[in-house]
């Protein structure tokens, strides 16, 4: 079995090919990413000398390089990660989110129509159905909840699952379509809130907190995303959509003063900054379908995760450091640095 994973060398793709080299050692994982700011090579590190893993440095929106690829590696499944993923920089440059997001998923769709790929797997987010009311706790996401975008970054992943869902349905082709909670764990790029905190209270830099902090998202540890991905694609049924949750709803500020209490940082460092535009309130994920027709469910508490989570930036600082004394650095000045 070969796989291409687009957009491995970032959070989750990374996390989901040292699962699958774990978990099934005798497929073959070959990684397409572009090496945009949230894409680190030495992430990928401890698998880059195995036999059966192989890197590709390649646009997904660069139609003769995917096309070459495919026509190289012959894969079986394709696992689409790659996507610009930040709120706040798609409201600064959402060209770029339409460009990789829609564009770049089509390109993909096209070549595996032509390869004759027998999955193609489209990674979205929870963010396509806009938010939940605080006050309203019994709200839930489900797979057919309507899409209701708030950010050009919402609204360009909503746009390739309905491209992807068109494939399917004109075109026949094989896909399925996962929307997540919140992930967090090792190897977050540092502009995401836990990392983020977690980099800036180790240097008792300011804790930017969006407004009162008191929006409300549902969190999934990276792993146990990772689990489910790999079952919907040996298990989920073709034109279908997965919503995958972790069940674990926490505030914002309380995560913050969760990770000073754990590094014994003062809540001083929390400084709140004027809030995101059209700032979604509330997530929730109902994973009931997963559950049931898959039996997966998240093996992760919030508490643990944090903490291991927490552990892996405490234990790997080189890996965030190289990361925050660059180009970011420019970045967070300018979305953070007057408000």
């Amino acid at each position: 079995m070969t796989i291409i994973v687009t957009g491995g060398a970032g959070f989750i793709g990374s996390n989901f090919i040292f699962h699958m080299l774990k978990v099934h050692p005798g497929w073959r994982i070959v990684c397409l990413d572009k090496l945009t700011y949230a894409g680190n090579i030495s992430t990928l590190a401890p698998v880059m000398d195995k036999p059966n893993f192989r890197f590709v440095r390649a646009d997904i929106c660069d139609r003769a390089a995917v096309d070459s690829l495919f026509a190289e590696e012959k894969p079986d499944i394709v696992v689409n990660f790659a996507a610009e993923s930040h709120v706040d920089r798609s409201i600064e440059d959402p060209g770029i989110f339409l460009q990789t997001n829609i564009l770049g998923t089509q390109v993909l769709m096209d070549a595996c129509r032509k390869y004759g790929v027998k999955r193609f797997h489209q990674v979205s987010t929870d963010e396509v159905y806009g938010d939940l009311p605080l006050d309203r706790p019994d709200l839930l996401f489900t797979e057919e909840t309507p899409i209701h975008t708030s950010s050009p970054y919402s609204a360009s992943k909503a746009s390739a699952d309905l491209l992807v869902m068109a494939y399917h349905r004109t075109y026949g082709l094989p896909v399925t379509v996962s929307r997540c909670s919140n992930n967090y764990g090792p190897y977050q790029f540092p502009e995401k809130l836990i990392p983020l905190m977690i980099a800036n209270a180790l240097n008792d830099k300011p804790l930017p907190v969006y407004g009162e902090g008191l929006n409300v998202r549902d969190w999934l540890y990276v792993e146990d995303h990772c689990r489910a991905i790999d079952l919907i694609l040996r298990s989920g049924k073709t034109g279908e959509i997965y919503n995958i949750g972790g069940h674990n709803e926490m505030r914002n500020i309380d995560i913050v003063r969760l990770i000073c209490r754990e590094l014994g940082k003062s809540e001083s460092l929390i400084t709140h900054v004027t809030d995101r535009k059209g700032h979604d309130m509330r997530y929730a994920i109902d994973p009931t379908k997963i559950h049931t027709e898959l039996g997966w469910l998240p093996e992760t508490k919030f508490a643990d995760g944090i903490v291991k989570t927490i552990r892996w930036y405490l234990d790997n600082r080189p890996w965030w450091e190289e990361i925050v004394s660059g180009e970011y650095q420019n970045y967070y000045r300018k979305m953070y640095g007057d408000r």
